[in-house]
């Protein structure tokens, strides 16, 4: 019974895009599946979410830590011509292990609600490129007890993309976090290209990173591929791991659509 309403509710969605997809205005840019955010705003009125799983891993000579997410959800909404409000959440777990042996487990837990904004600030002009700036909170009473930090975390960047042809384009991200539970500042840097091999199918490479204030930096590569199934419903799948010592694999699939009022 439980799959047969699951059944209804996805051919409910997928009919409502169908119906939706001639009032579908502008081009749908996403901000998944790369750590890349994109520098254009969802239209005014329009509500996009951004919706995936992924899995990593972290292995070194004792310890091995594994990382699952069932549901990383981004929705957006089109507030003004320049501003979006966006709404995040994850559902996922997490193991650790010594020697093959478990230490430490959790499953199905709610990371930190992620509020936060999107403005933005410069079209792309006479070679300057399209800006815009994010700004997010994580809110810690919002999260699972097992994984609720004690503080608020923040971040901030700055989306910058210039066009290089009709089927190419240079994005990147500069800013800030503030992790929960850290007074640490760590910066954070993407640079991604993007390339459209036919008229659905697009891909993206990208390097990526953070440099904590007084502790190791992180630096990371994906690549991965998007398909416009319609105008307004977007396939993704990627595949990624670690330049300095850290993450081993990072696997990700998911799936985008924009509703209009």
């Amino acid at each position: 019974m439980k799959r047969k309403k699951l059944c209804f509710l996805f051919l409910l969605t997928v009919g409502f895009l169908v119906a939706q997809e001639s009032r579908t205005e502008t081009e749908m840019v996403t901000d998944r599946p790369d750590a890349t955010e994109s520098s254009r705003v969802v239209p005014k009125g329009s509500i996009q979410v951004e919706t995936g799983a992924f899995y990593e891993t972290h292995k070194n000579t004792f310890i091995e830590n594994k990382h699952w997410v069932y549901n990383t959800t981004l929705v957006r909404y089109g507030l003004l011509d320049n501003l979006e409000l966006r709404l995040g959440m994850d559902i996922g777990g997490s193991t650790v292990k010594l020697n093959n042996s478990t230490i430490g487990s959790a499953d199905r837990e709610f990371s930190p609600l992620l509020l936060g904004v999107k403005i933005g600030i410069a079209e792309e002009k006479n070679g300057m490129p399209e800006i815009a700036f994010i700004g997010h909170l994580q809110l810690p009473f919002t999260a699972s007890k097992i994984v609720r930090p004690e503080t608020t975390g923040v971040d901030f960047r700055f989306a910058l993309t210039h066009t290089l042809s009709d089927i190419s384009s240079l994005s990147y991200n500069v800013g800030a976090q503030w992790e929960e539970d850290s007074p640490e500042v760590a910066y954070v840097y993407t640079i991604a290209y993007g390339y459209s091999f036919m008229a659905k199918f697009g891909g993206f490479i990208e390097v990526y990173g953070d440099l904590p204030k007084s502790s190791r930096s992180n630096h990371l590569w994906d690549a991965g591929v998007t398909y416009l199934l319609r105008p307004n419903l977007q396939l993704d799948a990627s595949i990624g791991t670690s330049i300095t010592d850290g993450q081993d694999i990072l696997v990700s699939a998911g799936v985008s659509f924009r509703l209009l009022n």
